[in-house]
C-alpha cells in the first residue's frame, strides 16, 4: 500500500499467482527465463503499467498485482487479463503457459519444486532449510490476496473485527484445490488443508489460521509479532527475516503500509472470476465495518478458536457445508443453520446494488453453479487418468487465455 495512509475501502491491492506448465503439463520452473524475456536482463520485479510481475518462493510461480493501491476494482480483470495474455505470448517459445487454479493436480513436491535463486534468495533458502519447502503447501499454493487500508488504530480495530468474522466463509465461495498427485483430496480446498499445517515446525506464525482478537497495534505486536520473532530466533541467527513476513494467519496486519492482507482466496480460472470475488468479500466487510449486520463488540468478542470451528470443515466441504451454529448466523441477521452456498447468495443479494454489473454474471456462476472445486470435480467425473485430468485443466488454461468462466 506504500507509505502514504489511506482510510477504509479508499484504495485495494490485489495479487494473483500463476502456475507456469509446459505442453507436456509438467512445472515449468522458468520464471526467471520469463522476467528476462520481458525486461531484457534477470530481475524479480517488473513494472508493467498498472500492473507489477515478480517472482515468487518456487520458480515456477509467477505474482501479477496491481502496481501500488488502485481506487477502481471495475476495470481489473481487463488490465489482469492483458497481462495474462502478454506472458502468455512470451513463454510460447518455451512451449510453456500460465496455469490457473490453487494447486496442479499432478504435481510431485519432491520433484518438481525448485526454490527461486536470484534476489531476495538468502530469505527462500532459510524458509527451506527450517520448513523443507518440497511440499504441497510451499509449493503447490496459488492464491489471491486482497489488501485493505486502515488509516489509524481505530479503522485497524473496526476492519480487523469484520475480516475475522468473514474468513471462515471464504472458501466455501472460492475453493479451487480438489486434486492434488491425481487423486481427489476429499477436501473443496486442498491448498487451505496444507496451510493450516504448513509451518508446524514453528506454530507461532501461523496459528490458528484465523487471528487472535486483537485490535490495537500495540496488542497486535505484542499478541503477535513478539511471540513470533521469539520463537524464530534460534532459526534465524543473521535477523534475515521480517515479523510482517512470517506472519502465516489467514489476514495478515501489514503495519508497514497500514494495511491487513487477506490470504484464504484460492485463485480461480480467470481474473473476471476473481475480481468479482474480491468484490462480493469487499461488500461484504463493508457491511460488518458499517455495523449494518452486527455491533462491533459483536463481532469482536469471537475468539479465534471458535471461528476456526467453522472455518475447518467449510475448507474441507467448501459451499456444501451446513452452519449450524446459530450464534455465529446471528452475525449475518439469520436464525436457521444454512449451507455456506446459500448463505453467500443471500449475502450477495443484501450488496448486489452495490457491486458493478460487470462483476454480475461471474459471480452468478460461482454461487449458483459452485465452487470452481465444484465444476472441476463436475469435469473429471469419475476418470481420474493422467489424461482426462490434464484436459481438464488445460481447458481451464483456455478460460484464463479467455477471461472466461469455466462451465462443464
Amino acid at each position: 500500500m506504500g507509505t502514504k495512509r489511506y482510510h477504509l475501502f479508499e484504495v485495494y491491492g490485489i495479487e494473483l499467482e500463476y502456475m507456469l506448465v509446459s505442453n507436456s503439463f509438467k512445472p515449468a520452473a522458468i520464471v526467471d527465463k520469463l522476467l528476462t524475456k520481458k525486461a531484457g536482463d534477470l530481475t524479480s520485479d517488473i513494472e508493467n503499467g498498472a500492473i507489477a510481475w515478480s517472482n515468487e518462493l518456487v520458480a515456477h510461480v509467477v505474482e501479477l498485482k496491481t502496481n501500488g493501491p488502485t481506487a477502481n476494482l471495475n476495470g481489473l480483470s481487463e488490465l489482469f487479463h492483458q497481462n495474462v495474455l502478454e506472458i502468455n505470448q512470451l513463454l510460447k517459445e518455451f512451449d510453456t503457459c500460465l496455469l490457473p487454479t490453487a494447486a496442479h493436480p499432478m504435481l510431485n513436491p519432491l520433484t518438481d519444486t525448485e526454490i527461486w535463486k536470484h534476489s531476495y534468495s538468502e530469505v527462500y533458502e532459510l524458509y527451506n532449510r527450517i520448513f523443507n519447502c518440497k511440499g504441497h503447501g510451499w509449493s503447490n499454493v496459488q492464491s489471491t490476496h486482497i489488501n485493505l487500508p486502515f488509516f489509524d488504530d481505530k479503522e485497524f480495530e473496526k476492519l480487523h473485527a469484520a475480516i475475522r468474522i468473514v474468513l471462515p466463509l471464504i472458501p466455501g465461495l472460492c475453493a479451487s484445490s480438489p486434486i492434488l498427485e491425481g487423486k481427489n483430496t476429499g477436501f473443496k480446498d486442498a491448498r487451505l488443508k496444507y496451510y493450516k499445517t504448513n509451518q508446524k515446525e514453528i506454530p507461532e506464525l501461523t496459528g490458528l489460521v484465523i487471528p487472535e482478537r486483537v485490535f490495537s497495534k500495540v496488542d497486535y505486536y505484542a499478541t503477535v509479532f513478539e511471540p513470533i520473532n521469539r520463537a524464530i530466533k534460534p532459526h534465524d541467527t543473521n535477523n534475515i527475516l521480517d515479523h510482517h513476513f512470517l506472519n502465516s494467519r489467514g489476514a495478515i496486519a501489514r503495519f508497514d503500509r497500514n494495511a491487513i492482507e487477506i490470504r484464504l482466496v484460492d485463485i480461480q480460472e480467470c481474473p473476471k472470476a476473481d475480481i468479482a470475488i474480491c468484490v462480493l468479500i469487499i461488500e461484504v466487510l463493508k457491511m460488518f465495518v458499517d455495523k449494518k449486520m452486527a455491533s462491533l463488540q459483536d463481532q469482536k468478542k469471537w475468539t479465534k478458536e471458535d471461528l476456526f470451528a467453522i472455518l475447518n470443515p467449510i475448507i474441507k466441504e467448501g459451499e456444501n457445508y451446513t452452519i449450524s451454529n446459530l450464534e455465529y448466523l446471528k452475525l449475518f441477521q439469520i436464525k436457521e443453520s444454512m449451507t455456506v452456498q446459500v448463505l453467500w447468495q443471500y449475502l450477495y443479494e443484501l450488496v448486489k446494488e452495490n457491486i458493478h454489473e460487470s462483476h454480475h454474471e461471474a459471480l452468478t456462476v460461482i454461487l449458483y453453479k459452485g465452487t470452481l472445486a465444484t465444476r472441476i470435480l463436475k469435469a473429471v467425473g469419475t476418470d481420474y487418468s493422467e489424461k482426462n485430468i490434464t484436459n481438464v485443466y488445460f481447458e481451464l488454461a483456455g478460460c484464463l487465455n479467455r477471461n472466461e468462466l469455466f462451465k462443464p
